[in-house]
């Protein structure tokens, strides 16, 4: 069992480091379409807006002492619609236990948890509109082997296989294991789908479609995750490289695209290249030049008409409480910003918010749901303080209006 500092380090890389996931569309066939596409126009950030209910469904429902196995907060937040109208949110490092009425053992007006709390690497909790109803037994996704873990990055239900009328539910899972430092959120070593039954959401299998253990230099390894709709058969998929672990990195983007039904299948996957689509090339990134530019812990992109946009957090030490935007006319690239920045709240001095992610399943009305994550900065008594005050480990929302830059 890992001490509590080391615990709390992993956790805080949940999102921090790690949450690199985008949610994307699909365009023509994989065919690159340039700016000039009369379908794409510029697209950022034109207004935004605390989403109140939505961030207080999930305080009411971590707040409730019903059970002791229930989800009482967590970070990596990420949402699937099921056939079935129910809404399947994934979280990464959760924990669990019951929480308190205030005031805490130290006096303070904040409701709290134990120190003792089980902690899982990974949960998913059952909702309608967005509503928490019910979290399945946790951990739903096994460590692999001791001192390694999986974070779940993104889910789709499709067809499980090309052509075939079953539908299952595809999950994106990133490995990692203990490393010392500067990888204080832990070695990357892989990109698995797990695939579960409908409607049971029963877990059938997991299946490795990026191994990156070969690779030598651990910053130039890559997790992909978070695909979205498919248009002509294609589902696209992004991912990222770590970067500088230990700092701010501005990390590069890269993407992959899958036929429809065969996520769970390695020999699918093809990768962009910078000129083409390929099955074993290494990957060019789409965006990114490592400073100004490029992604930082963790983003997602949608569709607005035929014009994608990606929200990350910024580039260097704004990274820690600021959101920004990119626009692009393909997934390819090429890509431009960084603009639309915004600042959402924060609970409280030395907290930190991370992993921007889109939820169209939410989504109406022209208001774009995003959430992201909050946790303290400082990991070494993260474990303590995120337990004095539950509220800084739940995720918060926001909605926002996209419109032409400037």
């Amino acid at each position: 069992m890992p001490d509590d500092t080391a615990r709390a380090r992993r956790r805080t890389g949940a999102g921090i480091a790690l949450a690199l996931t985008l949610v994307l569309g699909a365009v023509l066939a994989g065919e690159r379409q340039e700016d000039d596409d009369t379908a794409c126009a510029p697209r950022t950030v034109a207004s935004w807006a605390p989403d109140d209910g939505l961030t207080s469904a999930f305080a009411r429902y971590g707040d409730d002492g019903t059970r002791s196995d229930d989800w009482t907060g967590g970070d990596g937040t990420h949402s699937v619609r099921l056939p079935d109208g129910r809404l399947l949110w994934l979280f990464s490092d959760t924990f669990l236990g019951q929480v308190h009425r205030p005031p805490n053992p130290v006096g303070e007006a904040y409701a709290w948890r134990d120190v003792t709390a089980p902690l899982v690497r990974n949960s998913a909790v059952l909702a309608r509109e967005g509503r928490p109803e019910a979290t399945l037994a946790a951990p739903l996704f096994p460590d692999p082997v001791p001192g390694t873990w999986r974070w779940p990055v993104a889910a789709r239900v499709e067809a499980r296989s090309p052509g075939a009328t079953e539908r299952v539910l595809r999950v994106l899972l990133w490995v990692r294991r203990n490393a010392p430092y500067p990888w204080i959120y832990g070695e990357p070593l892989a990109t698995e789908v797990a695939t579960l039954s409908l409607p049971a959401l029963r877990l059938e299998s997991v299946a490795t479609v990026l191994d990156q253990r070969h690779v030598g230099d651990l910053s130039r390894r890559l997790l992909f995750g978070t695909p979205l709709a498919e248009e002509e058969g294609w589902t696209y998929v992004f991912g990222g490289d770590d970067g500088r672990p230990a700092s701010r990195p501005a990390s590069h983007a890269y993407v992959a695209r899958v036929p429809e039904g065969a996520l769970a299948d390695p020999a699918a996957w093809e990768f962009w290249n910078g000129s083409g689509w390929q099955t074993r090339a290494r990957p060019a990134p789409v965006l990114g030049d490592g400073r100004r530019t490029g992604v930082g812990s963790a983003f997602t992109v949608t569709r607005d008409g035929g014009t994608y946009v990606l929200f990350t957090m910024a580039a260097g030490a704004r990274g820690l409480t600021t959101v920004t935007a990119y626009w692009a006319c393909a997934p390819t690239g090429p890509w431009h910003g960084p603009a639309g920045a915004f600042t959402p709240a924060l609970p409280g001095p030395g907290t930190a918010a991370y992993n921007p992610q889109a939820h169209p399943e939410l989504s109406r009305d022209g208001r774009l749901v995003l959430s992201y994550d909050v946790n303290r900065l400082e990991t070494s008594s993260a474990a303590v303080m995120l337990g004095r005050n539950v509220s800084r480990y739940r995720p918060r929302f926001v909605t926002v209006r996209l419109g032409p830059p400037g």
